[in-house]
């Protein structure tokens, strides 16, 4: 059995690891968390660049999904109140994209139990995920090769 190492570097690297929420009843309506969400995001948007208001992400989510998608159809979706009007999920992609966010991506994973990666994160974890493997391979390599050594 491998011994493990504390590594001081990796911190609290572990501590919170993400849990998916609990399926019981009534516990998974997020129209409200998610239209607070988008409208967080939707702000964060305009902050950047106070150009980039509803109206200028309304006309290019509208432009990449090939369907008109007005300001008031944000409004709608951002309302807390509109309860009925809720932000369908093949928009997601394209908000995001125009908001140059993630943040709608990321709850969903949350909710999930997970974690999304992007870029160079997706690979760090993908080299973590295989170096696991090896080392995994390593061990068990080194269990086989003492057992035949006890067997001689």
């Amino acid at each position: 059995m491998a011994r493990r190492r504390n590594d001081a570097g990796t911190g609290d690297l572990f501590a919170a690891i993400p849990q998916p929420v609990q399926a019981a009843p009534g516990a998974l309506d997020f129209r409200t968390e998610l239209s607070c969400l988008l409208s967080q995001m939707l702000a964060e948007t305009q902050a950047d660049d106070p150009e980039h208001d509803r109206y200028w992400v309304s006309a290019n989510v509208s432009r990449l999904v090939g369907k008109e998608i007005s300001k008031q159809m944000l409004d709608g979706y951002t309302a807390e109140s509109r309860d009925a009007f809720n932000l369908p999920f093949w928009l997601v992609v394209a908000i995001e994209h125009v908001c140059r966010s993630t943040l709608l991506t990321d709850w969903h994973a949350a909710k999930r139990g997970g974690r999304f990666l992007m870029g160079p994160a997706a690979l760090d974890a993908e080299i973590g995920r295989m170096q696991s493997e090896l080392n995994s391979g390593r061990d068990r390599l080194r269990a086989l090769q003492d057992m035949r050594r006890r067997m001689r």
